[in-house]
């Protein structure tokens, strides 16, 4: 099962995408684990991620990140912001497993 992480300043802004993106993933017959976590926190959970999606508002945070998740080899993503502003969950998964495609 592939396990996509979202980051953002305080963990909340992308709690009702993640469930966006919940609701996308049962529509489409997927086993996916989605959460959301505070960027603080997120240095705790790349263990479990297979890819790393940043709040818009945090897209600064790019560069910090890849090299934290570098021995993970996990991918790391800025989500569209009009995907975000949106709540398009269904476009940031098909964006996440696509990248996750291309990965592999």
């Amino acid at each position: 099962m592939k396990s996509i992480m979202l980051v953002c300043s305080a963990g909340m802004s992308t709690s009702l995408l993640v469930t966006k993106m919940k609701t996308a993933s049962n529509e489409m017959n997927l086993e996916v684990e989605i959460f959301a976590v505070a960027e603080v926190d997120a240095k705790n959970h790349y263990d479990k991620a297979n890819i790393v999606l940043l709040g818009p508002q945090v897209r600064f945070l790019k560069d910090k990140i890849e090299k934290e998740v570098k021995e993970y080899s996990i991918p790391v993503l800025v989500i569209d912001s009009i995907s975000y502003g949106m709540m398009d969950g269904k476009k940031v998964l098909e964006s996440a497993l696509n990248s996750l495609k291309l990965k592999n």
